[in-house]
């Protein structure tokens, strides 16, 4: 049976790394893509032993460069069997009247509009072979909102709208259409949300034991390796100290 090739977006770190580096040692051809260019090098070095790996190095936010890149992709890894859409990122942590524009700006760009994007360029083949899978990473503020989440919350919820939209549109087809959205994940989510104050993003994850990348790898390893009649819609993942956004038990 010939290997799936998967394609994750946001690759070069976090989640995206993780899921790159269990999947690429089950057998599965990747394609990397991620804005860094150093790093997609990197883990194509550190990968290349155990799978066939090719990678795009573009900004989600651009949607020429998106289907530029797409368009480029060899023959070898033309076939896209499984997209995970993990590109996203949150800016800033303000009150609404106090936000900045730009911060809001790239959050829409990136987390909404660079999904979309990303989606609509690699979809045609998958309706075309009736046969695909999507995973989309959401997050557990696509699910609640809590002060000053505001616009980041906002963001989280249009992935999670597109996640069932996708569903439902594309269950004619037979494309599986799946969400992981994580809890407080140990990332560098909390450093590009507090613009590299290292201080203040390191007291996020004080206190309590925060998930691990790759827990979340894990179980989008689960999810994509059930037969196909099996589709897992959409899951919630929390460390067992978050009840909620704004609850979690820290030890002092």
């Amino acid at each position: 049976m010939q290997a799936m090739t998967v394609l994750i977006t946001g690759a070069t770190s976090g989640i995206g790394k993780a899921t790159a580096e269990i999947l690429g040692s089950n057998g599965f051809n990747l394609i990397l893509c991620g804005r860094r260019e150093e790093r997609l090098a990197q883990l194509k070095k550190e990968l290349w032993a155990k799978t066939q790996v090719h990678t795009l190095q573009f900004d989600v936010r651009d949607k020429d460069e998106v289907f530029k890149a797409v368009q480029s992709l060899p023959t070898d890894f033309r076939q896209i069997d499984v997209l995970i859409n993990n590109a996203g990122n949150a800016h800033g942590l303000d009150p609404i009247d106090q936000g900045s524009t730009e911060d809001w700006e790239a959050m829409l760009d990136i987390n909404v509009k660079g999904l979309l994007y990303v989606s609509k360029a690699i979809l045609p083949q998958m309706v075309e072979r009736k046969a695909g899978h999507i995973i989309n990473i959401g997050s557990l503020a696509g699910k609640e909102v809590y002060p000053k989440g505001n616009v980041y919350c906002a963001s989280k919820h249009a992935v999670d709208a597109i996640n069932q939209g996708m569903r439902l549109d594309l269950n004619e087809h037979g494309i599986r259409v799946g969400a992981v959205n994580p809890g407080l994940v140990e990332t560098e989510f909390s450093d590009v949300r507090f613009k590299g104050d290292a201080q203040r993003a390191a007291t996020v994850y004080k206190g309590y034991q925060p998930l691990k990348p790759e827990d979340i790898a894990e179980i989008i390893y689960f999810v994509l390796t059930r037969p196909y009649h099996v589709n897992i819609a959409d899951l919630v993942v929390l460390p067992t100290t978050q009840a909620s956004s704004t609850i979690v038990k820290k030890e002092l």
